[in-house]
């Protein structure tokens, strides 16, 4: 009987300690019910309960119930929130390196994109945000973003003289000055109006963006530039990663990246129907046969960078070298 009652003990001792080191963690997520990204996160959060078998749950907040993206990110990166699904852009002001992404025309194509994030350059960015508490465990797909106008651009030539609506990063307005072009930046609900009314003559983003706030209605022709190609994560608080064993680590890691995979693959079918839509409602799309020009007219914008950023020199290479 003593012994039974031992056993009991033992098993509930081991229960309560099981419990007690059991990691709940809550995840960040600003879109809403239908978006890829959400879809994904979900994933990610069944693929960790399944690879760790419970002993990492994570609970997924989609639509920005936990505060708006700067907010969230510095929970991230204090440990109040442990996971969240950012786009790297806002991460440059705090991790140099992650600026990166946001050079116009760094990279050729999302594949390309995704070899230099997933290679040597990628590791250095993945170390220098996981160094400022919010590590890159993988990456998702939100595509390329390209010029939409009254007029095909095939060249940095046709942006001259156009008032093209660009978000607020002096990386993106110089751009459109080197191109002869007038940046106008301005908050993302003003576009509509200010392409209807011919404030500006231009913006830019992906099909899905494009589509969905009806900028395909006031406007005839997107140009494929490809510009901007700018990932988002799924980033995890450095400490709170760090503390799991090393099993953990690689399940947890695995499981975002089968979820990122899993996000890709939807991200494409939706960009391919959003481009699909809007050429139906007589959108011209024109594919631009030689980005070379485009890539050319940079070369300002690069040197004024690297004059002020000189330390992200080699980093720059690194990612133009990439195959």
């Amino acid at each position: 009987m003593t012994s039974t009652k031992s056993l009991f003990a033992a098993v509930a001792v081991a229960l309560i300690a099981s419990s007690a080191s059991a990691e709940s963690w809550r995840a960040w997520n600003i879109h809403n019910d239908g978006h890829p990204n959400t879809a994904a996160m979900d994933k990610f959060a069944e693929l960790v309960d399944t690879a760790t078998d419970g002993e990492v749950t994570v609970d997924v907040f989609h639509g920005g119930v936990l505060g708006s993206q700067p907010d969230a990110l510095e929970q991230v990166r204090i440990g109040a929130i442990e996971v969240g699904n950012f786009n790297l852009g806002p991460i440059g002001p705090m991790v140099k390196e992650a600026n990166l992404v946001s050079l116009p025309f760094i990279f050729k194509s999302v594949p390309h994109m995704f070899r230099v994030m997933e290679g040597d350059a990628g590791e250095v960015v993945a170390e220098a945000m996981g160094e400022a508490g919010v590590l890159p465990l993988a990456y998702f797909d939100a595509g390329a973003r390209s010029f939409y106008s009254q007029k095909p651009i095939n060249s940095p030539d046709d942006v001259e003289g156009l008032k093209i609506r660009v978000m607020n990063n002096d990386l993106y307005t110089s751009m459109i000055t080197a191109m002869g072009g007038n940046p106008s930046p301005m908050a993302f609900s003003e576009v509509q109006q200010a392409l209807k009314t011919g404030v500006v003559d231009g913006a830019e983003n992906n099909f899905p963006s494009f589509k969905n706030v009806g900028h395909y209605e006031v406007t005839s022709h997107y140009s494929l530039s490809e510009h901007l190609i700018i990932p988002e994560c799924i980033c995890v608080n450095t400490a709170k990663f760090n503390a799991l064993s090393p099993e953990l680590q690689e399940a947890v890691r695995s499981a975002a990246q089968e979820a990122a995979l899993y996000q890709r693959e939807l991200w494409a079918v939706g960009s391919a129907q959003a481009r699909s839509d809007v050429e139906a409602a007589g959108i011209t799309v024109n594919e631009i046969a030689d980005k070379g020009p485009f890539q050319s007219a940079m070369d300002v914008v690069y040197a004024d960078y690297l004059a002020a950023n000189p330390d992200m020199k080699a980093l720059v290479e690194m990612a133009q070298a990439t195959e």
